[in-house]
């Protein structure tokens, strides 16, 4: 497995490596240094290299457009590329599993002669998606799935992958009948810890408790902070969750009410667990956490993939949208006692749990792992 120095790009894949190791097979990670310990934990064995990637509060860095993104994805490869040539030397995979944005690894496997697997953390490109862009037909929300078949300079392409398991649910995924199912398979998310999160406790006396996390990257924003405070500090029996990164300085909100808890981490599966809303950018792992705790969302989207998710968030009847720009006090508190005044939560939640539990999670993405290194053990002899 390969991957980059993101969060919501090596968490999605954990379960999977969990699964895999614990059938028997031996599989190392190739990832950043400062993964090793989840990666470790899953019983795989951390391969590290050395990564160019912006730290996550370097928002300076992370600013720009999708080809500013994807150029920092693809020198970080260019240089993550020889190194890893270094680290397979002598131990040539028989199949190599790939993150979308470790461009290295299907050059690796090209050289390698092995077959190549995508295991993608997000949703996909649909088929006609680039005839759909070309007419203006793709909004905004979804103009980042170009990143497959982009031209990024210096006549380096980033191209569709010959295989893909797709570890998200087709609810999150638009045009979902549109997409090539020989190339994509959907397995939904996978629930880690066994589904008992631990780490955090629900204070005795929160009747109801709220989370709001903007997730890893793109955590400078003291103003939607201090906004979110002001919703809650005034709704009785409510406890406030906030998780603000490591890109905000907790001095910057001022002084908080006992009832709002301010971090720069959480547990945000302990706390989902146990939540009764959920304040998110709609990143595709906060997305489907929510969805897995059936937790009702207020989506504030902020980048990329977000304003997908949350546009389809809300068309499940689960979420209502905001714009992070401008957001008041008083229209987060409409709008979280208004989410939550909705009686139909209840039952779209129901239909929801029952489609997750259908996608199989981890036991089926690694069933399609183990298919296709059948396949090419075949195939080979």
């Amino acid at each position: 497995m390969f991957s980059v120095a993101a969060h919501g790009h090596v968490n999605p894949s954990l379960e999977v490596i969990r699964e895999l190791v614990a059938r028997g097979h031996r599989v190392t990670y190739a990832v950043p240094e400062s993964f090793a310990g989840v990666v470790a934990a899953t019983g795989a064995e951390p391969r590290t290299f050395t990564t160019t990637l912006p730290a996550p509060d370097a928002r300076q860095a992370w600013e720009g457009g999708l080809v500013d993104h994807l150029r920092l994805f693809m020198a970080d490869a260019g240089r993550a590329l020889p190194q890893l040539r270094r680290l397979y030397e002598d131990d040539r995979p028989d199949l190599v599993l790939y993150d979308p944005m470790a461009y290295a690894a299907p050059v690796l496997a090209g050289r390698w002669g092995v077959p190549a697997v995508q295991l993608s953390p997000h949703a996909v490109a649909w088929e006609g998606y680039e005839e759909d862009l070309a007419a203006g037909r793709v909004g905004p929300a979804h103009t980042w799935l170009a990143n497959d078949g982009v031209s990024i300079g210096q006549g380096r392409v980033a191209r569709r992958p010959e295989r893909c398991i797709a570890l998200v649910s087709e609810l999150l995924q638009p045009h979902a009948d549109r997409v090539d199912r020989s190339v994509y398979a959907f397995t939904g998310p996978s629930r880690g810890d066994g589904g008992r999160p631990e780490g955090w406790a629900r204070p005795e006396r929160a009747e109801k408790v709220a989370l709001v996390s903007l997730g890893t990257l793109f955590t400078r924003a003291g103003d939607f902070y201090r906004a979110c405070v002001e919703a809650f500090a005034d709704m009785p029996g409510w406890h406030l969750v906030l998780q603000i990164g490591a890109g905000t300085d907790p001095a910057v909100l001022g002084e908080v009410p006992p009832h709002v808890e301010v971090r720069s981490w959480v547990p945000q599966a302990a706390v989902l667990a146990q939540a009764d809303v959920f304040v998110t950018h709609a990143g595709a792992g906060s997305a489907h956490e929510g969805l897995l705790h059936e937790v009702p969302m207020v989506a504030v989207p902020r980048a990329v993939d977000q304003f997908g998710n949350a546009e389809m968030l809300e068309s499940l009847g689960v979420a209502r949208r905001l714009s992070a720009d401008g957001l008041t006090p008083d229209v987060l508190r409409e709008t979280v006692l208004g989410l939550l005044a909705d009686p139909a939560l209840p039952g779209r939640f129901a239909g929801i749990r029952r489609r997750l539990a259908s996608e199989g999670g981890a036991p089926r993405a690694a069933d399609l792992v183990e298919a296709a290194l059948g396949a090419a053990r075949t195939a080979a002899g």
